[in-house]
Order: structure tokens, then C-alpha cells, then sequence
């Protein structure tokens, strides 16, 4: 089966204690999608400007992702800009030009819309809802941030009820339930109306919630992280290109099989900037490092 990604593609500017790069491949669409990439078909719905790099355009072919739905406008890219200290867990939003992504009303292509795993990556809960009121697909999966608890409470709400998954990090999850104790969060947002519910820890791992159903994953531990930007996405694509190499009904076991995937790709986008490291592993590096983090995990 086939994955469909939708969501920001970006000009990313970051920078680090230690150095900075400029005009990265950037986007919760980007990261997602090519992470989804070594697992299913992946199909790639969102905006870009003018000003896009061609050398963007090419990376994402050579992973085999469907660009059929990009827009390519006449405007200017998203863009945005941070910093991060010296932990690399605090970043500051230096700028953010919404430009092309503004006025955005997504128009699925009816191959597009055929996918039968859709991943809403991180975009307003309106483009997102424009996104699955036109897709086919029968398990969607939504990411949101605190800008859209913020600012779009209602719309996000009106979302997740006609979602199945969602995954959020853990600041993010208590905000939305209106509690300090993540496991209450992780119950309380299914109430809000999706089945299943991933709390994301950062470099503390990962929650899943079921009905009745609990899984617990670390992360996996490297000894340096360069950029952790997008490793929340990179999460998520590999969860949901997981979900659609499988052609049967989404289960608990492929959901915690999923989300061990999505540990393993989210720690090799941290070992460089922007999702250079993605272009460089293999089929058999994922196995590697995930038979790595089985027996890291295992006990006998």
C-alpha cells in the first residue's frame, strides 16, 4: 500500500553552538516522506515557490517520492529559521515567512487521494481537515504543536475526531489535556476522538495509548546529536510507511512495531543536518541499528 505525506515543505535556515547551515531541505512534509520512503510508496502533497532549489526537488526523487502533488507557485517558499543551544534540546524561532503556504487550499489528485495510510504532518488543523475530507485513506494519522493548540483549538478538535492516530511530544500533550501527568494526557486525547495516541519524548523515547492497550519505547542512544530538527516527523513517516507496508487491518503490534521504526529513523535524522543523514543509510542500516535497539531493549 501507499503512503500519502502531507504538509509544509520549507527553506530551513539552523543554527548550533557550533556551527550554521543555510537553505536546507526543510518541512514536516520533507522529513516525513522521505522517511516514509524506505518502507512503502510514498506520495507527497503540499507547496513551494519559486525560489525552491531544484537540488530539493532532486533529492526527494531520488527516494522514489511521488511529487505529483506539489504545487510549484510563483510566490516564495515557506521558510523558517531557528537556533538551538547548547543542549540541543532548547531552540529559539528566529524567523518564520509563511509565504506560499499562506493562502494554501490543497487539491488531492484522485492517485493521491487513493492512499490508503494518509500522515497529516505538522500544518494548520484547517489544511490538514481540507486534506482528509478529500483522501480515501483508511487509517490517518495527524500531527499537531502548540501553535495550533494556541491558536486553532477548535478546528484541531474537529479533527481529531475523524483521525485515528495522533502523535504529539509531550509538552504538547499535557497543553492539549489540560494536565501535568502524561499518562493521563495520553488516555485523555483519545477521549478527544482518535483510537490510538503517541506521546513523543524526545530523547526519552516514546508513549503508545490503545484502548486498554500500553506500549513504552525508549529512544536510541547516540553519543552526538547535530540537528534535531524534524525528528519528530521522521517519526512519524516512518510509523506510517510501517502501517502501509503492512496490507492487512492496523493493529496494536503493528503500531508498537511501527513506533520502534520510527525511534530508529528519528535517531539517524539527528546525526546530521536537515535530512542529509536520510540520503546516506540503507535498508540494511535500518535493520542494523533496529536489531541493535531489540537487543538494547530485550530482557532475557
Amino acid at each position: 500500500m501507499s503512503v500519502l505525506v502531507a504538509g509544509t515543505i520549507a527553506i530551513d535556515d539552523i543554527k548550533t553552538p557550533t556551527t550554521e547551515h543555510k537553505n536546507l531541505l526543510g518541512g514536516s512534509a520533507c522529513y516525513a516522506a522521505i522517511s516514509a520512503s524506505f518502507f512503502a510508496p510514498t506520495l507527497l502533497q503540499g507547496i513551494v515557490g519559486q525560489d525552491f532549489p531544484e537540488e530539493h526537488v532532486e533529492t526527494l526523487k531520488k527516494h522514489g517520492i511521488d511529487l505529483g502533488g506539489v504545487e510549484f507557485s510563483d510566490g516564495k517558499t515557506f521558510y523558517w529559521s531557528g537556533e538551538y543551544f547548547d543542549d540541543l534540546n532548547t531552540r529559539q524561532t528566529l524567523d518564520v515567512q509563511l509565504n506560499v503556504i499562506e493562502d494554501y487550499h490543497p487539491k488531492l489528485d484522485p492517485t493521491v487521494a487513493a492512499s490508503k495510510i494518509a500522515l497529516l504532518a505538522n500544518m494548520s488543523p484547517v489544511t490538514q481537515m481540507e486534506v482528509l475530507e478529500q483522501c480515501q485513506a483508511k487509517f490517518v494519522v495527524a500531527d499537531t504543536m502548540d501553535l495550533w493548540i494556541d491558536a486553532t483549538l477548535e478546528p484541531l478538535k474537529a479533527l481529531l475526531q475523524k483521525i485515528d492516530l495522533l502523535v504529539i511530544n509531550d509538552s504538547e500533550a499535557k497543553q492539549l489535556a489540560n494536565t501535568n501527568n502524561l499518562i493521563t494526557a495520553g488516555h485523555r486525547l483519545r477521549d478527544f476522538g482518535p483510537t490510538y495516541v503517541v506521546v513523543k519524548k524526545g530523547e526519552h523515547g516514546a508513549l503508545l495509548f490503545g484502548e486498554e492497550r500500553f506500549f513504552s519505547c525508549g529512544a536510541f542512544p547516540l553519543h552526538e546529536v547535530l540537528d534535531p530538527t524534524g525528528a519528530g516527523d521522521t517519526f512519524a513517516g516512518a510509523l506510517s510507511g510501517h502501517l502501509a507496508r503492512d496490507e492487512g487491518e492496523v493493529t496494536f503490534e503493528a503500531l508498537c512495531q511501527g513506533v520502534v521504526h520510527g525511534t530508529v529513523m528519528a535517531s539517524f535524522v539527528c546525526e546530521a543536518f536537515s535530512t542529509k543523514r536520510l540520503h546516506e543509510i540503507s535498508q540494511e542500516d535500518i535493520q542494523e541499528r533496529y536489531d541493535e535497539f531489540i537487543r538494547y531493549t530485550h530482557i532475557r
